[in-house]
């Protein structure tokens, strides 16, 4: 019954964990508030071995300090399995890093800080989507296979272990580190050769002046002032503003609600993504002063008849006694 402990355990440190990063988000989040996915992943398979040597100390106090002088070294995969599967996250992490950083500070990438969602409140869960998705918001191939490939080698390595708690760190083929090295690779080639594409964090409406917010919306001598396209309309140019974001004249429609519709930005020669845009729901009205309150359409009020003070209702009559 082994596995039941470590179980237990799993579940609180699943807890315990969530609770750190609600409380301190910065430990998987980059500098521009958004989930890291090299980070969130250099974090998994860290408190993964943590709990896993964690649970052998607990079994070992057990079963007497034999058991780690065994022949049988519980710790034994440890350097040549396990150390090169937290390698794979942790090489990836240092290189996005570096390479992002590099990018950003040659005007290559732009990094627009997020954007928190209007009407917003203030704490909110994990957005755990943002892992597998780029600045936009699109889901990013390269992230979602190296989050994929991450998650079933942990879920891998960590049913073997509660199958067998007593046989130590499972012994797994030296070439699984392959499941966490490969995608690691291919997410950290990805952010070498990701375009610096205009990229579109929110959108707002102020009238008939349409602000869009975000990054990369610069100018050049080649291809002029950044036009924006709204569904299947014409480009327009829009006004950059000195905050880096872009200002459009759009009237609202003149009859009806305004239905929603995609944004996108051009500029340098380069697209963003499509930033869907949804209308705010319209606020109803308040009545005005001075109105009478609505009557309530409560259950009908059964209208008693009362005799004038004047007039006494005769009383009823006895009835006679046979």
């Amino acid at each position: 019954m082994a596995w039941l402990p470590a179980l237990l355990t799993l579940v609180a440190a699943l807890g315990l964990a969530y609770w750190a990063l609600r409380a301190h988000p910065g430990l998987v989040t980059g500098r521009d508030g958004r989930l890291s996915t090299s980070k969130t992943l250099a974090a998994a398979w860290t408190g993964l071995l943590v709990w896993m040597l964690i649970v052998l100390l607990g079994y070992g106090l057990t079963r007497g300090i034999g058991y780690f002088r065994g022949p049988e070294n519980p710790f034994g995969p440890l350097t040549d399995v396990y150390l090169p599967l937290l390698g794979g996250p942790y090489l990836a992490l240092i290189g996005a890093k570096g390479v992002v950083g590099l990018r950003v500070q040659n005007g290559r990438l732009f990094k627009p800080e997020k954007q928190p969602a209007p009407g917003a409140p203030p704490a909110q869960p994990l957005p755990m989507g943002e892992i597998v998705s780029n600045d936009s918001g699109q889901t990013d191939l390269m992230d979602l296979q190296y989050v994929a490939f991450s998650i079933v080698t942990m879920l891998y390595v960590a049913a073997f272990f509660v199958a067998d708690v007593g046989a130590g760190l499972p012994k797994l083929p030296t070439e699984i580190w392959a499941l966490t090295g490969a995608p690691a690779a291919a997410y950290l080639l990805n952010k070498v050769a990701t375009r610096p594409n205009p990229v579109i964090t929110r959108v707002t409406r102020s009238g008939d002046r349409l602000l869009i917010e975000g990054g990369g919306f610069g100018d050049d001598a080649v291809h002029g002032r950044a036009k924006v396209t709204i569904g299947a309309e014409p480009q327009q140019e829009a006004d950059l503003g000195a905050d880096g974001s872009l200002t459009l004249v759009r009237p609202a429609p003149a009859t009806g609600p305004e239905a929603p519709f995609t944004v996108y930005v051009t500029a340098r020669g380069l697209r963003s993504d499509p930033y869907p845009y949804e209308p705010p729901a319209p606020t109803p009205e308040a009545p005005p002063a001075g109105a009478p309150a609505a009557t309530l359409a409560a259950a009908p009020v059964v209208a008693q008849r009362t005799a004038p003070a004047d007039h006494p209702e005769p009383e009823p009559e006895p009835e006679p006694r046979g």
